[in-house]
C-alpha cells in the first residue's frame, strides 16, 4: 500500500511563522492544476503499480480549489494509479474557507476526511501569527463539520506561543475538545530563520518560547487529551479509536509515497525525490515532460537513520527485530551504553522487542534519535 501527497502552492495571505513553500499570487492555480495532473501522467509508475490507501492535498491552502479543479485531480488520479475505493482522502482547510456548501461539495467529490488549521481559538494570538481567519471562523467552522457529513476530521492547534500562557493553552485545549474532533495534531511554534517571525527574532524583536515553558504546555496537552480518550499515537497526533491518520503513518512506517507538486516530496524506500520550488518553472518544466526533482539516494546508514527518527516518535516504537531482519542492525548490541542510560534516566522503557520513548522522552525525542544515528 503507497501514499500520494498534493502540494498545492496558493495561501490568500502569508502566516508569519510559515516557512513552507506558497505564493499569495493566484494567477497561476489553473495552469498548476493542469501541471499537477500531467505529473500523475509522467509518474504513474513510480510505485510501481502499488495500491494507493491515502490521498493528502497539502499546502499552502488546498480548500483555495475550486470544484473543478479538485475533480480534475482526483479524476486524473484514478485514471492513472489505482486508488483503493477505501482510500483516505484528506485535504487540508483554512476555516475561513468553509462554508457549509463547501463541505457538501467536498465530500460529494470524494474527500472523506478534512485536517483543518484552526492554531488557536485566541484572537489575538491569530492575529500575531497573521493568519487568514479569526476566531469567529475557528468556532463557526467545527461547528459545521460537526453538522456535515464528515465524520471524520483533524484539527491543528499550536503550543509554546510565545505572547500566549497557560491559561489561555487551557482554553484553547477546553474549546477544542467541546467539538469531539476525532484526530488531534499538535504541534510547537518554531521559529523558522525565511520566516517573518524569523526576521523578527534577528531584529531582536521576538523570542522563541523557553523550553521549560513549552514542555509544561506539551505535559498538559498529553494530559487532557488522554484523559479524554485520545490515543497519544505519534507524539505531535492523537486519535480517538479508529481515527489514526492512514496517511501520516505510511511516513512513519517508511511506506512509499509519491509527492506531486512543487516542493513535494517522494520517497520508495531506497530513495528520495524533492521537486523543484518555484511554482512558474515547476509548470514550464512539466509542461515539456520533464520532471523537476533532486534526488538523493538512501545508503543503508541513511535508511537505519530514518527509521529511527521516525519509529522512536510513535507508540508502538523501534522495533528491535525489523532492525536486526531488514538491516542486519542489532541496535542493543551497537547502542547498549547510550539506551543503557535512557533506561536509567526513565526515557524509555524496552519491552518486546521494542524501545518506546517515554513521556520525558518524548519531549526530547529528536535530540535522543540523533545519538543513535550512524555515519555514512
Amino acid at each position: 500500500m503507497a501514499g500520494i501527497y498534493i502540494h498545492i502552492p496558493f495561501c490568500k495571505q502569508a502566516c508569519f511563522y510559515c516557512d513552507f513553500h506558497f505564493s499569495t499570487n493566484m494567477a497561476l492555480k489553473d495552469e498548476m492544476v493542469n501541471a499537477i495532473c500531467h505529473e500523475i501522467k509522467l509518474q504513474k509508475d513510480y510505485l510501481k503499480k502499488e495500491r494507493i490507501h491515502s490521498v493528502y492535498f497539502g499546502g499552502g491552502t488546498p480548500s483555495l480549489l475550486n470544484e473543478l479543479q479538485l475533480q480534475k485531480i482526483l479524476n486524473t488520479l484514478n485514471q492513472y494509479l489505482e486508488v483503493s475505493s477505501s482510500a483516505e482522502i484528506t485535504l487540508e482547510a483554512n476555516p475561513d474557507d468553509i462554508t457549509p456548501e463547501q463541505l457538501k461539495m467536498l465530500f460529494q467529490n470524494g474527500i472523506n476526511r478534512l485536517s483543518v488549521g484552526v492554531q488557536s481559538f485566541n484572537a489575538e494570538i491569530l492575529k500575531w501569527m497573521n493568519r487568514a481567519h479569526n476566531a469567529k471562523h475557528a468556532f463557526r467552522c467545527l461547528e459545521w463539520i460537526n453538522e456535515s457529513e464528515f465524520k471524520n476530521f483533524s484539527v491543528d492547534l499550536i503550543y509554546g506561543i510565545p505572547i500566549s500562557t497557560h491559561v489561555q493553552w487551557r482554553d484553547d485545549l477546553k474549546t477544542l475538545l467541546s467539538f469531539l474532533p476525532p484526530h488531534i495534531s499538535s504541534y510547537c511554534l518554531t521559529i523558522e530563520p525565511a520566516t517573518v517571525f524569523g526576521n523578527w527574532q534577528k531584529k531582536g524583536k521576538l523570542s522563541e518560547a523557553s523550553e521549560e515553558y513549552a514542555a509544561e504546555q506539551f505535559i498538559e496537552l498529553v494530559e487532557a487529551l488522554q484523559s479524554s480518550g485520545y490515543e497519544h499515537y505519534e507524539i505531535s497526533n492523537f486519535a480517538q479509536s479508529s481515527f489514526v491518520s492512514q496517511h501520516n503513518s505510511s511516513y512513519w512506517q517508511q511506506k512509499p509515497y509519491l509527492g506531486l507538486g512543487p516542493s513535494a516530496h517522494s520517497y520508495n524506500g531506497q530513495s528520495r525525490q524533492f521537486n523543484l520550488t518555484n511554482n512558474t518553472k515547476y509548470i514550464k518544466a512539466i509542461q515539456q515532460d520533464i520532471l523537476p526533482f533532486e534526488k538523493e539516494q538512501l545508503s543503508r546508514n541513511d535508511q537505519i537513520n530514518e527509521y529511527l527518527m521516525t519509529s522512536l516518535r510513535t507508540s508502538d516504537g523501534c522495533n528491535l527485530s525489523f532492525l536486526s531482519e531488514k538491516y542486519g542492525y542489532e541496535l542493543m548490541n551497537e547502542q547498549n551504553k547510550i539506551i543503557s542510560q535512557w533506561l536509567n534516566n526513565d526515557l524509555c522503557i524496552l519491552e518486546n522487542h521494542r524501545i518506546c520513548l517515554t513521556r520525558k522522552g518524548k519531549l526530547l525525542a529528536d535530540k535522543l534519535a540523533s545519538d543513535l544515528f550512524l555515519v555514512n
